[in-house]
């Protein structure tokens, strides 16, 4: 399997803290890949790291051939690497479509609020953008609230409209943070269900932080164990699940990133 990132021995250091050290590990293409360990083990460090908005330390991360080091936050979504968060981040008074749309404007010609409000230097190009945002939609089951305000929704559907969001940036990467955290069981199934299609029908790869340990040993290939800051483990789910070092890490420690 060819990798499509590669995290090499990569250190973060908050002043006197070493919130993350030597930690490699590498996602594959077409690949679902969960980074998972006890509370303060790192997962979310490495996630801001990946995503730019911390500098490295030390080690280097690498996405399609190309130095993310490089790379500015804000050309991460044009390089294909889409992002959820742990706090939901919609905009609450806009449609579902709107909150969508705005996932489109790294393949913008004209600015995004000119397609957010149709202004008519930006309407040849708008028709192409809301093309894909409605196949978003069909693809996440939310046909029926495409036009209602994302505030009016379950918590649920928010987090869903924000996975969509992700996904108008048309990612080879998506990374997912927390994606299920505070959700019921169906809603949970449903967001499962997503991921595996994302990966079988869109072909992109998925790299999760996630403390739920049903969704992340049902649905990935590989995971990648943190605890304090170390990488302690890797392999399958099946592999994972008989680690004794791992076992050893959540009976002794216990909470969330």
């Amino acid at each position: 399997m060819s990798s499509l990132l590669q995290v090499d021995a990569i250190s973060k250091r908050f002043g006197g803290v070493q919130a993350v050290s030597n930690v490699s590990f590498d996602v594959g293409q077409n690949e679902i890949y969960s980074l998972i360990g006890p509370n303060g083990a790192g997962k979310t460090t490495c996630f801001n790291l990946i995503s730019g908005i911390f500098p490295l330390s030390e080690g280097r991360i690498t996405f399609d051939g190309q130095n993310l080091g490089r790379v500015k936050t804000h050309q991460l979504a044009k390089l294909g690497i889409g992002r959820t968060f742990q706090n939901l981040a919609v905009f609450k008074h806009a449609t579902v479509v709107q909150n969508i749309l705005v996932g489109r404007h790294s393949h913008m010609e004209t600015d995004l609020f000119s397609c957010l409000f149709f202004a008519p230097n930006a309407r040849g190009h708008e028709k192409a953008h809301r093309h894909k945002v409605e196949e978003i939609i069909e693809f996440l089951e939310i046909e029926d609230i495409r036009m209602q305000p994302v505030g009016t929704l379950s918590y649920g559907l928010q987090k869903r409209v924000e996975l969509g969001r992700a996904l108008a940036t048309e990612p080879k990467l998506l990374l997912l943070d927390e994606m299920v955290s505070g959700m019921n069981a169906e809603e949970t199934e449903d967001i499962a269900r997503f991921i595996l299609d994302i990966k079988d029908e869109l072909g992109i790869s998925v790299l999760m932080v996630e403390h739920d340990m049903g969704i992340v040993m049902d649905i990935s290939d590989r995971v990648c164990v943190l605890n304090f800051g170390e990488k302690i483990a890797s392999g399958t789910p099946e592999e994972i699940s008989k680690n004794t070092a791992v076992i050893e890490a959540y009976l002794g420690h216990s909470g969330g990133d």
